[in-house]
């Protein structure tokens, strides 16, 4: 719904958050929300490797680098389920079951789990590393976040 179809609401009053409420421009800025969080995700792997292989040298490089990768694969897999997981609620007749939707989460973070196993059991410097590429989401939103905030500003000036 629109201004036009609620005329006691002044136009400057911001939606509730409804999804009928949001307006075609609002939508298009979140669906652009998710690939961009990843493109920093992949900005941010690349730019963080050099301090993780000065500081761990090239075990916690590599284990960085690996960490780094799960992170991103499990990112989009987060994204998707969460997709999934919200169709199957709203859409009854979706094809995708429920239970297929929370065995991909538990698997996800069971696999992140057996990653992080193994590495810890190989090298301790490449488990530190890999610690630090499972945070690069972490970085990827608050340059979002920062981003978000400099386009708020900017469309109030």
């Amino acid at each position: 719904m629109n201004e036009r179809e609620h005329p006691d609401r002044p136009a400057e009053t911001p939606p509730n958050g409804t999804l009928d409420e949001l307006s075609i421009d609002e939508l298009s800025i979140y669906e652009r929300v998710i690939p961009r969080v990843l493109r920093n995700m992949l900005v941010a792997s690349v730019l963080l490797l050099v301090p993780a292989f000065w500081y761990y040298r090239w075990a916690g490089a590599i284990g960085f680098a690996f960490g780094a990768a799960v992170s991103y694969v499990n990112f989009r897999s987060l994204t998707r389920g969460v997709e999934g997981l919200a169709d199957r609620i709203v859409n009854r007749n979706s094809r995708e079951k429920g239970g297929w939707i929370l065995l991909r989460f538990a698997v996800r973070y069971g696999l992140v789990g057996l990653a992080a196993y193994a590495i810890f059991k190989s090298s301790s410097l490449a488990f530190r590393g890999f610690l630090w590429g499972l945070c690069v989401p972490v970085v990827a939103l608050m340059v979002e976040a920062v981003w978000e905030g400099y386009a708020a500003f900017r469309r109030t000036s």
